[in-house]
């Protein structure tokens, strides 16, 4: 298949599938179980339009992007700390499997308590990222070729040296696979947060709204806008991490 024909069946095929939705919302007749395409983009448009609308997605944005970089910041420091030195590493186990495996909302009540509604969701977006690129860090760095290690030792390559060329390229793979699942787990999550904790000017608080008033239209317009700002937003991150590769 010509790679120009990709893109056309990739919009053939989401053409397909909305075609398919707004059938079954027209079967339905009910805006409040179900709306179509047309009635999302509609109060999509009609959103865009205020300034509340770009004030609410600039805060959440960066709220939830915060604590996704202070994890990620984080996680790669305290695998590579419990990497080089075993028993921190024993020694946050318990700590990052306690954090794997309490639920989310759990999690959200308790930080209501600690940090506010405010900043419940850089609390909860770095929660949920750190464990992930914790691991993925240290399964990185023991990953890293004995070969080329050897051959460091026989040339007395110095740390920062073999830091940048052997062990950042054994690492580059796993943070990006850690970083596809993190990014969206964060963003999940960080709604999640805000939609229980109702921060104001937040996506959380507009869903919630939404659902207070029945509007299904502006529920799925405000889905909408997450997806998207998810998505652009892990295509730049992985973008820069492709970059540093190159440095």
């Amino acid at each position: 298949m010509k790679p120009t024909a990709l893109p056309a069946k990739k919009a053939g095929i989401i053409f397909l599938w909305l075609l398919a939705w707004q059938a079954v919302s027209l079967s339905v007749h009910n805006s409040i179980i179900l709306v179509g395409p047309l009635e999302v983009i509609r109060a999509l448009w009609v959103q865009a339009a205020m300034a509340d609308f770009w004030k609410t997605i600039a805060l959440s944005f960066g709220k939830i992007s915060l604590g996704f970089l202070l994890a990620f910041g984080s996680g790669i420091l305290a695998g590579g700390a419990a990497w080089r030195f075993p028993l921190l590493k024993d020694l946050l186990e318990p700590l990052i499997s306690l954090i794997k495996s309490v639920p989310v909302a759990s999690f959200v009540i308790l930080a209501l308590i600690w940090v506010g509604s405010e900043n419940l969701s850089v609390f909860i977006a770095f929660l949920v990222v750190f464990p992930i690129i914790y691991i993925n860090t240290i399964a990185g760095f023991m990953s890293t070729d004995p070969k080329l290690l050897e051959m460091a030792r026989v040339f007395r390559m110095q740390g920062k040296k073999k830091l940048l060329y052997i062990y950042r390229p054994a690492l580059r793979p796993y943070l990006i696979s850690g970083c596809r699942v993190a990014l969206g787990m964060g963003w999940k999550s960080g709604v999640a947060a805000e939609v229980i904790g109702v921060p104001s000017h937040s996506i959380g608080e507009k869903l919630y709204m939404a659902k207070i008033y029945l509007s299904t239209a502006d529920l799925f317009a405000w889905t909408l806008v997450i997806i998207v700002i998810s998505a652009l937003f892990e295509k730049f991150f992985l973008w820069l991490l492709s970059l540093a590769q190159e440095v």
